[in-house]
């Protein structure tokens, strides 16, 4: 596909907009929230706010290089500057898909509490746990899966510019007016300041470990959604007049702003409702309905937050579902609408693995008893392709492609003066790369 009828964003606001939306998903809303908890609240807050700084962002700014440069999808933009490495191109590919076995199925609990707040949810006097594990064991969980891939799949097969770029325009500001809403909501419920104490006011002395960083340099660098080839393909759409450095620094901070806010929402209303913290990835879905069903309108602040739920899910679905869509229409020369339909129809068979197949594993000295095909998707893509492609990456465009591919596509090849270059292409060739070896070496159980 040629540069020149090759679909492309509407200005920098959309670029900005629909990358955003990329990073910011269930990570930001769903996963942040319970790690912070897990590990010391605002000290995990400070650490993961320094290493966004220090891994994710030169990650980013390595893939918006490569995808604007080419004008291509991951294995194409890879495969153009360099064929051998066109493997990493697959390597995100391959993630994409994985994800798309998983992400789906989390995405459609979002909806299901979002229409069950009207129907059920507060009136059966079943409690939340026992509901969310009836409903998990229901048909009522592949159907919502499904509801949500043909929901993401109407709004990439209207295109970039009609799809893509502006459901972005209207889900990003959705999310924040919603996620504000909430904010302002629950700093009037009794106990919240004990809340914000934890998550705004750090403890190193008790709460600071080597964990921390180590789970604070994953979530950074995961909740940017770099080393899947969604920011080298959205970057193929970039205009060449985008400046690269201002779009990865807001994308960044808007993704940092969705987390802290999402953190001022959750642990005031978990500390105002006496609950733990602690819950892990069970706190929004098990413990929420708890602090809403004491709220005045129960069911609309419900609702109102599993919508703001299920638009994060949905900007991030339709950047890996890009992804794929990208990659088989321009790799395999299909239409737009042939590849949609491929990348739906394959999202929905994995879905349904992962629903349905458990199996043991014993091979090799790895032993996995009643694993499902949800948990091997997950472990594979976050603790294995994703560390891989990003550290890739930063070999790459640093040590692999001569010094002038990325200080041209930082400098938009000398109309910026690229002030920043020697301290990014310093820590893309050191500090991140180090930091993304350790991450995957204990990832995997090395150390």
């Amino acid at each position: 596909m040629s540069e020149q009828t090759r679909a492309s964003f509407g200005g920098k606001l959309s670029a900005i907009l629909v990358s955003a939306g990329s990073a910011i998903g269930l990570g930001s809303i769903w996963r942040f929230p319970y790690m912070a908890g897990e590990n010391g609240g605002a000290a995990f807050l400070l650490v993961y706010l320094l290493c966004v700084f220090v891994v994710g962002i030169p990650v980013m700014l390595g893939e918006f290089a490569v995808g604007r440069a080419t004008k291509l999808n991951a294995v194409g933009g890879f495969r153009s500057l360099s064929r051998p490495w066109r493997w990493l191109g697959y390597n995100g590919v391959l993630g994409a898909l994985l994800i798309s076995g998983y992400y789906y199925i989390v995405a459609g609990w979002s909806l299901e509490y979002m229409v069950s707040s009207f129907s059920g949810l507060y009136s059966s006097g079943i409690p939340f746990s026992e509901q969310f594990t009836a409903f998990q064991a229901s048909p009522r969980q592949a159907i919502y899966t499904i509801v949500f891939i043909l929901l993401t799949h109407l709004i990439i097969i209207r295109g970039v510019e009609k799809g893509i770029e502006k459901a972005s325009k209207v889900m990003m500001p959705a999310l924040f007016i919603i996620l504000i809403i909430m904010a302002v909501r629950v700093a009037f419920m009794p106990g919240a300041v004990e809340g914000y104490r934890f998550f705004l006011n750090p403890n190193f002395k008790e709460a600071f470990s080597a964990n921390t960083i180590f789970t604070a340099i994953g979530q950074a660098f995961f909740s940017l959604s770099v080393g899947m080839g969604c920011m080298v393909t959205y970057a193929s759409y970039f205009k060449k007049n985008n400046n690269l450095t201002n779009t990865s620094l807001s994308v960044a901070l808007l993704t940092l702003l969705v987390a802290v806010l999402a953190g001022l929402v959750i642990f005031p209303a978990v500390f105002s409702a006496g609950l733990e913290p602690t819950e892990g990835a069970s706190l929004i879905f098990n413990t929420l309905p708890e602090i809403f069903k004491d709220m005045p309108l129960a069911s609309l602040w419900s609702a109102t937050f599993f919508l703001l739920l299920t638009l994060a899910s949905l900007t991030s679905t339709i950047s890996f579902h890009e992804v794929l869509t990208a990659y088989f229409a321009e790799e395999h020369k299909l239409s737009r609408k042939r590849a949609t339909y491929i990348t739906s129809a394959l999202s929905i068979a994995l879905c349904m693995l992962s629903l349905f197949w458990v199996f043991d594993i014993d091979f090799a000295g790895l032993k996995l008893e009643n694993t499902s095909c949800f948990d091997l998707f997950d472990y594979v893509t976050a603790n294995i392709l994703m560390p891989l492609g990003g550290l890739l990456t930063c070999i790459f465009v640093v040590w692999w492609m001569k010094p002038d591919f990325l200080r041209n596509e930082i400098t938009n090849y000398g109309e910026l003066k690229g002030r920043a270059y020697p301290l990014l292409r310093f820590t893309l060739r050191y500090i991140t790369p180090l930091l993304i070896i350790y991450i995957f070496i204990k990832n995997i159980g090395l150390m």
